[in-house]
């Protein structure tokens, strides 16, 4: 067996590990705020990463930047309610596994919590997951870009600065 083959299946078993803890650590009877797909850990996780996805996209005015981070995590949430139920549930381990300061520092290198996390610290956290070599970590960077730009972009706040006017009218 060579070391590619061994470091693969290590990755494998130590994913598959990491995977069974956090569904087992996720509380059952604590669902999301009613309404809602994310949790509040998940929410906040978002809100740490959206400024970091979108910089130079979002308003510079505090209070204007504030909103549009909170409607993009709103939206982010909208979206993941749309998704399969195996989808949500592969989300809602990541978050969990994410919450968690010793999963959190290993997976993202993250020290402290979200909510107080530098952008800067968030930023080189994602970058690391874009260039993995691991596929997990590629994956989970996949889905929370795509998700957080279609959120964005898919809000008429962000239309104006990118000069699209708006779906056509078809029914004039």
């Amino acid at each position: 067996m060579n070391r590619t083959r061994r470091v693969f299946i290590a990755t494998g078993i130590v994913g598959a590990a990491v995977l069974a803890t956090a569904g087992w650590l996720r509380p059952r009877d604590l669902p999301a705020a009613s309404g809602h797909a994310l949790d509040g850990n998940a929410m906040t996780i978002v809100a740490a990463m959206v400024p970091v996805f979108l910089a130079g996209a979002l308003p510079v005015d505090a209070g204007s930047r504030a909103d549009a981070i909170r409607a993009t995590v709103a939206d982010v949430d909208a979206a993941v309610a749309g998704l399969p139920p195996s989808m949500q549930a592969e989300l809602a381990q990541l978050f969990t596994l994410l919450g968690i300061a010793p999963a959190r520092w290993l997976l993202a290198g993250v020290a402290t919590e979200w909510s107080t996390a530098a952008p800067a610290e968030v930023a080189s956290a994602i970058e690391r997951w874009r260039a993995s070599r691991i596929v997990l970590l590629r994956s989970a960077y996949d889905a929370l870009h795509q998700l957080i730009l279609g959120a964005w972009y898919g809000n008429p706040r962000a239309w104006d600065a990118i000069g699209y006017p708006g779906p056509p009218n078809l029914l004039q």
